[in-house]
């Protein structure tokens, strides 16, 4: 199927022995849904709805080529044999939707996150050169265990091909082993694997051999690689385009991202957020196209359709990665190639339940779309047995997902929101810096209710008369929570303002500010960066161990680096206790002992929020269903109230 306004994006492309149907590309990312090291019906599931949704290609997550690969205890392992089976039925199964299937090829190097039995890891690399981010300092591989890590890529390919994959990926991204190789921050070896950038390259070069002599003719051979690892001892440009060159005749595609899992600064590019300009990487894709003579992939915020076909248009790159897009939205594929571009649901960059489930170890969503990584309890929308009408009251993320699911399977929906937008808190997350992205979230669950046919009323205010009057079947409150204002000593004599406050506007602030952040997430955060810019001296008090300790890993350490350029300052470990005129006072939580601010013009309390369950309270003896979900329930966070609301309208 061409996509009418998309003709480059849905052409066939042939990468070696196998044509693809289209240019979009599901690119290797961990699911954390491996099973005993393998392939689980979990993650089948989860790759049959991207191939169903019209993938062209997926390539699956790092498999380990050696025993010293277990970079997590939920790593896919293609050491032996025994992985064999479950890889050929996730092929089948992609297969059978016109999806062509890779799996990478992995070894990290000194790059270990963790053991199966939390000890400490026993890492190799080229040299004896410490890993900043994990804090390992690597054993040097000797020849002998070289020569067992070469025959392992080979071997893996092997079990991979007898699965009937149609290719595989070396992973020399991201400062893996093989990256690491061709480092010369990291191999400082003067044998024949170091000492120059030919025989830096010799690692990669007995790989791609050992690759070919075990897998048969047309079997594809690509190669992932960092043009850029974003670090002060990572690879850089002009190094990956020298690499390239050299090793560009031997494979049939080569793959473009950008970051080392090394440092913290060059770890965010692993998964960048939504702070990263969409499509950032495609102009370095550009340089290795016109360096190289095979297809050239590229990845790295591209969400939608039109960016892909901008980019593949452009001659910049052959294939695009939309990862992201597909966790987010399975038939984006599908919906694109129809014309359906308004019915997309758009990655919003968050990286909340995506990254941020796997740097948890749990399977991979989204928080739009917690289908993904559910796909066998919730992946197909069972029609209502008896069709009810259910009224929801509230216009935020958890009423309008629960409406939308409802409606999907028959019920009649009707939405209450009191105020003049959909949205609730969404409203204001979306003011914070470089954070307007967050306001998608708002436009797909306002599409997926009109899709389904929900009825909307806006200011509607919902008490007990008008419920008894509409007589629903079911009710489901979605009223949403309210800023929380803790007992504070001697508040009175201060100026304390809370975070919506200032989000709308509503609050005069000085030029001294400190920000009490009890929950460490993105609105503590982006206030003292929003602050920060409009030219306050920001002190931003957490009471976790360090900024954003409850934010995923990229998002908080892109917003770090740009909060410490600003000059805001951070003060961990605090509780708030008391204020004094211009002087606040806090409690350090771990020693107890006495931490004052002085100076401070203005408090301003980022402390979360607490349940609005007024109404709920006014329903004691209500007869019919009655639900609540999202923070009316519990104050937590976007991701959760759009899993309420899943859940309860699943089982209407």
């Amino acid at each position: 199927m061409t996509g009418p306004s998309f003709p480059h994006l849905f052409s066939p492309l042939t990468l070696g022995g196998v044509t693809l149907k289209n240019r979009i590309l599901s690119s290797g990312h961990d699911t954390c849904m491996a099973a005993d090291y393998k392939p689980s019906p979990a993650m089948i599931a989860y790759h049959k709805a991207r191939a169903k949704g019209g993938a062209g290609l997926i390539v699956t997550q790092v498999a380990g080529v050696h025993e010293t690969a277990r970079y997590t205890s939920h790593a896919l392992d293609a050491t032996d044999d025994d992985c064999i089976p479950a890889y050929r039925e996730l092929a089948a199964v992609c297969h059978a939707e016109g999806c062509a299937v890779f799996s990478q090829l992995f070894h990290p190097g000194r790059e270990i996150m963790e053991t199966s039995d939390g000890s400490l890891a026993l890492a190799y690399a080229p040299s004896v050169s410490p890993s900043e981010r994990f804090n390992v300092i690597p054993k040097a591989l000797s020849a002998a265990m070289i020569a067992e890590i070469v025959a392992g890529y080979g071997a893996a390919a092997r079990r991979m091909a007898a699965a009937g994959l149609d290719g595989v990926e070396i992973v020399a991204s991201h400062g893996y082993l093989p990256a690491q190789f061709l480092n010369p921050f990291v191999n400082r070896r003067e044998d024949a694997y170091g000492g120059s950038p030919e025989a830096r390259r010799r690692f990669l070069e007995e790989i791609f051999a050992a690759v070919r002599a075990e897998t048969p003719a047309g079997f594809v051979l690509g190669l992932r690689i960092s043009g850029d690892e974003k670090d002060a001892e990572g690879l850089e440009e002009a190094e990956a385009l020298t690499a390239l060159r050299a090793l560009a005749p031997q494979l049939d595609y080569v793959s473009v991202v950008a970051g080392t899992s090394a440092s913290l600064g060059g770890a965010v590019h692993i998964v960048p957020p939504m702070a990263v300009a969409n499509g950032y990487l495609a102009p370095f894709a550009a340089l290795v196209k016109a360096a190289v003579d095979c297809p050239v992939m590229v990845t790295g915020r591209i969400n939608q359709p039109h960016e892909a076909e901008q980019i593949i248009a452009g001659g910049q790159a052959d294939l695009c990665g939309m990862t992201r897009a597909m966790i987010c939205d399975p038939q984006m594929a599908n919906k694109a190639a129809a014309g359906l571009t308004d019915d997309i649901r758009a990655c919003i960059g968050c990286n909340q339940a995506c990254i941020g489930h796997f740097h948890k170890g749990m399977p991979v969503s989204c928080i739009q779309f917690p289908e993904t990584g559910r796909e066998l309890t919730y992946g197909t929308r069972q029609p209502a047995a008896a069709p009810k009408s259910v009224l929801v009251v509230g216009g935020g993320p958890a009423g309008m997902k629960a409406a939308a699911v409802a409606a999907e399977r028959g019920h009649k929906v009707v939405l209450h929101e009191a105020g003049a937008r959909l949205g609730g808190q969404v409203l204001l997350a979306q003011l914070l810096p470089d954070r307007s992205e967050f306001g998608g979230l708002v436009t797909n669950l306002t599409r997926e209710m009109e899709l389904a046919g929900v009825e909307v009323r806006l200011k509607s205010q919902v008490d007990r008369t008008l419920l008894e009057a509409e007589a629903p079947d079911a009710v489901i409150l979605a009223t949403g929570g309210q800023p929380r204002w803790p007992e504070v000593e001697g508040q009175e004599s201060g100026h304390l303002v809370d975070a919506w406050q200032i989000l709308r506007g509503e609050a005069n602030v000085g030029s001294s500010v400190v920000i009490a952040d009890w929950r460490g997430d993105w609105i503590g955060l982006g206030l003292a960066e929003r602050l920060a810019r409009d030219g306050c001296q920001v002190r931003l008090a957490v009471t976790g161990l360090h900024p954003g300790h409850g934010v995923p890993n990229y998002v908080r350490d892109l917003a770090v680096a740009s909060l410490s350029k600003l000059g805001v300052t951070f003060i961990p470990y605090t509780r708030l206790f008391g204020v004094d005129g211009d002087t606040v006072y806090f409690q350090h939580i771990a020693s107890g002992e006495a931490l004052i601010e002085e100076g401070v013009d203005t408090l301003v309390l980022a402390q979360g929020n607490v349940p609005d369950n007024r109404l709920a309270e006014s329903l004691p003896n209500w007869q019919g269903e009655l639900y609540e979900i999202g923070d009316c329930l519990s104050p937590r966070t976007a991701e959760e109230a759009v899993l309420d609301g899943l859940k309860v309208a699943s089982r209407l």
